[in-house]
């Protein structure tokens, strides 16, 4: 009894639907539809076949499997990584990792190649002589495109860290992003994946708008350490953001003396 108010209960939230909702779809009334949740009466074997008919599954599934259960167990193991994510990678003829370069051209291709052996292959690939970087973990440079990341200049190349565990996305840092829609983004990331799902990808530049991602619609997420680019500062006729600050703060003084 309990089983099936609880599955009740959680296929119906699946759905996105009210009580009332769902007892319109059925042909009930909605203080039926609480009355099985809440376990004070069981759904004759008619209700059941209509529910079992809507849900799309069986009514022996709908009766005994506790799928709300099930759910956050493939959830979890979805998040981190368990068994679900492989990452395909370029070695040396030591069987040393590489690290490989991802470049904008063959920015379209790696959204659908990013698990072919040959395709990585293909990509420009190097060893990085840096202490910063272990040997322990892998590594992949991704050339960006675009404003939305400015002061970070389109054409930068973005040296990351794989991430498999995706519950350790910290709020507010950068990552990339490869997704099935959006292709390799680059944006801060903040982290709901716990509580509805969904990653808010967020641009540096104030123009783009934040939007979300769900998990099933994300194939890696990169963590962001760092950045190389071949566009070299201006001289001193380009206005720093910090003197621009300054040059505000001093507007504001004198406009408070003025008052005065």
């Amino acid at each position: 009894m309990e089983v099936i108010g609880l599955n009740i209960k959680y296929l119906r939230k699946e759905k996105g639907l009210t009580q009332d909702e769902l007892a319109k779809n059925i042909g009930v009334n909605r203080a039926m539809i609480g009355s099985y949740e809440e376990n004070r009466a069981i759904p004759k074997l008619s209700v059941l076949k209509d529910l079992a008919y809507f849900f799309d599954i069986s009514i022996d599934v709908l009766a005994k499997l506790r799928l709300w259960e099930s759910q956050e167990v493939s959830k979890e193991k979805m998040l981190r990584g368990d068994n679900l994510r492989v990452l395909t990678t370029a070695v040396d003829q030591s069987n040393k990792e590489l690290i490989t370069t991802v470049p904008i051209k063959a920015s379209a291709g790696y959204t659908s190649g990013y698990s072919d052996p040959q395709y990585i292959e293909e990509l420009p690939h190097f060893a990085l002589p840096f202490v910063e970087l272990s040997k322990e973990k892998s590594y992949r440079v991704f050339q960006i495109k675009g404003d939305s990341m400015e002061p970070i200049k389109s054409g930068s190349y973005i040296i990351c860290e794989y991430l498999l565990n995706w519950v350790e996305i910290q709020n507010g840092n950068t990552y990339i992003v490869i997704s099935k829609d959006d292709g390799i983004v680059y944006k801060r990331l903040y982290n709901h994946l716990k509580d509805t799902n969904e990653i808010v990808l967020k641009s540096d530049n104030k123009e783009y708008h934040d939007y979300t991602l769900k998990t099933e619609e994300i194939h890696e997420v990169w963590k962001a350490l760092g950045f190389i680019s071949f566009s070299l500062p201006e001289g001193e006729s380009n206005v720093s953001v910090n003197k621009l600050h300054d040059m505000i703060l001093e507007m504001k003084n004198e406009l408070n003396q003025l008052k005065k």
